[in-house]
C-alpha cells in the first residue's frame, strides 16, 4: 500500500508561530522534537505520519493517532517510521519504506507498506 501526502510549509511556520513548542507536541514525539532543526523538518515530519496513515487506509484518527507513528533517521540518514502503542503488531507491517522532501514551499512524503 502506498500513501502520499503535501503540505504547504508556510502553514506548519503559521502553526508554530502560534502554538510554539506546545503544538509540536501535540503531533510530534520528544526524540522527533528533539531532531528538528529548521521548520521543513517539521513540515515533512507531518507530511510523513499523514502519508504513513493513508497507506495503512485509516487516515489519523481513533484507530492511529499522531503519537502512535514514530518518524527517525536510520543511520545512513534515510528516513523510516515505527508504529507503537501495538500498532505494529495491529497493522502486521512486514515491509516499509518512506520517503520525505521540500522544495518550492512544499513538504512532500511517500510511504510504502507491505503487511503479512
Amino acid at each position: 500500500m502506498i500513501g502520499i501526502d503535501i503540505i504547504k510549509i508556510s502553514r506548519i511556520e503559521q502553526f508554530y508561530t502560534r502554538f510554539g513548542e506546545k503544538g509540536l507536541e501535540r503531533f510530534l514525539l520528544p526524540e522527533e522534537i528533539k531532531e528538528i532543526r529548521r521548520i521543513e523538518t517539521i513540515a515533512g515530519y507531518w507530511s510523513a505520519k499523514e502519508a504513513i496513515a493513508k497507506a495503512l487506509k485509516c487516515g489519523i484518527g481513533s484507530t492511529l493517532s499522531f503519537k502512535d507513528i514514530f518518524v527517525f533517521k536510520e543511520a545512513q540518514g534515510a528516513p523510516t517510521f515505527e508504529l507503537l502503542n501495538g500498532k505494529e503488531k495491529l497493522f502486521n507491517i512486514s515491509q516499509r519504506s518512506l520517503s520525505i522532501t521540500h522544495d518550492g514551499g512544499f513538504a512532500v512524503a511517500v510511504a510504502f507498506i507491505l503487511r503479512q
